[in-house]
């Protein structure tokens, strides 16, 4: 596995996805959120060789591959109803030499009880192993990183 993706143009602050615009290819297959909280999209390959942001149209997204380009993301885990993330081992891929990966997550402790967060930061350019906690209530995902479940 390559620990870094190429992207044209890759800086600290990446661009924000936009429906119809190119993807890395390492992304495919994943999932991102908009700023707006609402709109999900999902990195496809179009013709032949091209990936491009295509809207995700369920209302319950949830991947093992989910991508992040700085802003926090945060996901659902088992502890909720409809999750968008499963528990176990995951790894983060910076998308640029001076990427940092950083994972908040938030377990259930009792009914209505959170733990305090687990903050796991990895260095810049350098993969972040996580181990997703089985009963996450959220996970708040940052960094410009590719985010993938290990199988």
């Amino acid at each position: 596995m390559a620990a870094l993706v190429a992207c044209p143009g890759a800086a600290a602050d990446p661009a924000v996805p936009q429906p119809g615009a190119p993807c890395p290819e390492a992304a495919a297959g994943a999932l991102t959120q908009l700023p707006d909280l609402m709109t999900f999209l999902e990195c496809r390959n179009q013709r032949g060789s091209e990936y491009r942001w295509q809207t995700f149209d369920s209302p319950y997204p949830k991947s093992d591959r989910w991508f992040t380009y700085g802003p926090q993301l945060t996901l659902h885990g088992e502890g909720q109803p409809n999750r968008e993330i499963d528990s176990g081992a995951w790894v983060a891929i910076p998308q640029s030499p001076d990427a940092q990966c950083s994972a908040a997550q938030l377990d259930n402790t009792a009914a209505g009880e959170r733990t305090s967060p687990e903050v796991s930061t990895g260095e810049p350019g350098q993969l972040l192993h996580l181990e997703v906690l089985p009963l996450l209530f959220t996970v708040e995902l940052q960094g410009h990183c590719l985010w993938q479940k290990v199988h």
